[in-house]
């Protein structure tokens, strides 16, 4: 299924998506930058971070099939389309993936089956997204959960041209009726390999390329969660742990608590989500979507969705969206099998 000129936003608003993007670049000496790339410094570091990040040797998991399949009722059909980060490259069993892991806690949530099919590609940029779409849409999804943008970031491919296949993707699936929650661009300057100043652009392009991709999802009625640095304290902390072995992509730990932020998110997508008080001290509320995107670029596992405001989906300053941090559940650790609740998954044909 294709996707028709009328799924491509016009250039306003592109516009402002790109303005919000540079301003979320925050925290970076643009001097600094500046400098440095004049000088070759920073291309010699990306050759070394080439040499020390490993290249791909197998494939991640399969992870399609049926979980929570003793639950009664209709299976509910998910998704995942992207990049290596939605596939589970750096995992070794089905169950650290982070399909599966997200399949796990909605199947346990919502005490229904879920039939997961993985259509993201490790090394996917999001001009890749069409083919991945084109294939999801044969399955009738009800929810697709995407996570693409790092691979856009280290290719350098410009953030418009970025954010245009991923709305593009976005508006295909809502127009056949499917729920979609985007994990935004992840912080590559939280990459340990990725030494300074190459650190500081890397991150630079990873906030502008996630509050543009938040402004543009947000915008054609998807839902998105930033993962930033959601991880790059305790990568910190505990490398060994949280990293896989080429030190590049997460460990079974990390997707873990990836998928605990996104869960909440699809299970509120999908019409399930727990509402609650806003916690003291976190950023939440109804903002206008260009400084709300913004703030979640800041602030790691922050959700943003459209919202109104007496009636309206529009104020003066564009649209209305709402941010909440929400608690992190049901895919907090990765799932270890229980034969009084679960069943193993049931291998589907993709």
């Amino acid at each position: 299924m294709g996707v028709t000129k009328s799924a491509v936003p016009d250039r306003p608003r592109w516009t402002r998506a790109w303005r919000v993007a540079r301003l979320a670049a925050i925290g970076t000496g643009t001097t600094v930058a500046a400098a440095a790339a004049t000088s070759g410094l920073l291309l010699g570091q990306a050759r070394q971070a080439r040499r020390t990040i490993p290249m791909a040797e197998a494939p991640p998991p399969r992870c399609d099939g049926v979980y929570g399949a003793k639950f009664p009722g209709p299976a509910l059909t998910m998704v995942i389309l992207g990049d290596s980060s939605a596939a589970g490259y750096g995992v070794h069993r089905r169950r650290e993936t982070p399909g599966a892991l997200l399949a796990t806690g909605l199947s346990r949530r919502l005490q229904r089956p879920v039939r997961l099919h993985r259509f993201a590609v490790v090394g996917a940029i999001s001009a890749g997204l069409r083919f991945q779409v084109e294939a999801a849409l044969e399955c009738h999804p009800d929810v697709a959960v995407i996570l693409i943008g790092g691979n856009d970031v280290t290719n350098r491919t410009p953030p418009a041209l970025a954010v245009r296949h991923l709305v593009e993707g976005v508006r295909a699936l809502r127009a056949a009726g499917a729920e979609v929650v985007v994990g935004t661009c992840p912080d590559l300057g939280a990459i340990r390999p990725i030494q300074p100043p190459l650190r500081w652009l890397a991150r630079r392009w990873s906030r502008q390329l996630a509050a543009a991709q938040t402004v543009a999802v947000v915008s054609a009625g998807g839902w998105t969660v930033s993962l930033g640095d959601l991880l790059g304290p305790r990568f910190s902390a505990e490398p060994g742990r949280m990293f896989a072995w080429d030190r590049f992509h997460p460990s079974a730990e990390g997707y873990a608590v990836a998928a605990a932020a996104l869960l909440p998110t699809v299970l509120s997508a999908l019409g399930a989500g727990a509402e609650r008080r806003p916690s003291p001290g976190r950023v939440e509320g109804v903002r206008s979507l260009p400084k709300a995107a913004q703030e979640a670029a800041r602030h790691p596992g922050t959700e943003v969705s459209g919202t109104q405001v007496r009636g309206s989906e529009s104020g003066p300053a564009g649209r209305w969206a709402r941010l909440r941090r929400r608690g992190f559940f049901g895919a907090a650790a990765v799932p270890q099998s229980n034969p009084a609740t679960d069943s193993p998954p049931v291998e589907g044909r993709t």
